[in-house]
């Protein structure tokens, strides 16, 4: 069964998350923007819908979370290599993002996180192919 997945993320300030997420390489999808979110495009099925507070309200009844002192979920994307993990994690820390850990070693694995500008926590994670081939 083919998929898509949007990821639907709160914000503060959509012009803000834009300029962040451009920094890293991302791109938008102008037919799904306006002045209330924005879907960002991560890869041919992968989608993050960046939505202001009072817009994201509309599709839940519970309260947001507060991402300073609590975490929901962490979005995590593969990487091809060791060094795109590295410039992924350069490239957001230089446009504002926080580093909440340390890097992440385990056997044929290697990831870094950051928290956006809103405190959505996210990680770069390089898996060997050679591991992967073993199982």
């Amino acid at each position: 069964m083919a998929t898509k997945i949007f990821v639907n993320l709160p914000v503060k300030d959509l012009n803000k998350s834009v300029e962040f997420f451009t920094k890293l390489g991302y791109s938008f999808n102008k037919q799904f923007t306006d002045e209330n979110a924005t879907s960002m495009i991560i890869g041919e099925d992968i989608y993050v819908m960046l939505i202001v507070e009072p817009f994201f309200k509309n599709f839940t009844k519970k309260e947001i979370i507060d991402t300073s002192g609590s975490t929901e979920v962490i979005v995590s994307l593969s990487a091809d290599s060791r060094e795109e993990v590295d410039e992924q994690l350069a490239k957001a820390v230089a446009a504002g993002a926080t580093t909440p850990n340390e890097p992440i070693e385990m056997e044929g694995m290697y990831g870094r996180s950051f928290d956006d500008l809103d405190g959505h926590h996210w990680e770069y994670m390089y898996m060997d192919p050679a591991m992967l081939k073993q199982e």
